[in-house]
């Protein structure tokens, strides 16, 4: 099998994923899982789709990380490595679809806007 690649994004957060046949180990930026993700949950999150569909010791995956903060990074994650396995085998998209784990949230920070505190909050009004 050659090396699958697969792109995920969350809010600033874009994860690339290259998927090879391995033992399971994950590097993230030359660094491993554990150490770059160092919260048991957000490993949890990411592994997601492996242990969805029983692969967790069949692959090798290499990721390259940019952008955002730690969950948002593990939750593009997730997505790249769910639609890099997609690409491996096309049955296994419904199973990964029912989880939601196919799904990009589309949820980004609204911007500030001028004469305002932050993006929805005004400054109190004041008739006189």
């Amino acid at each position: 099998m050659e090396t699958i690649n697969a792109l995920g994004r969350r809010k600033a957060a874009v994860a690339r994923v290259y998927v090879s046949e391995g033992s399971g180990k994950i590097t993230i930026n030359g660094r491993d899982l554990e150490v770059y993700f160092p919260s048991s949950i957000l490993q949890y999150i990411v592994k997601q789709p492996l242990a969805k569909l029983d692969v967790t010791e069949k692959y090798d995956i290499k990721v390259n990380l940019d952008g955002g903060g730690f969950k948002g990074q593990a939750e593009a994650l997730r997505l790249a490595i769910a639609r890099a396995l997609v690409k491996i085998n096309p049955d296994d998209k419904p199973a990964l679809k029912a989880e939601g784990f196919m799904t990009r949230d589309a949820r980004e920070v609204e911007r500030k806007k001028p004469g305002q505190p932050k993006a929805r909050k005004h400054f109190q009004f004041s008739k006189r």
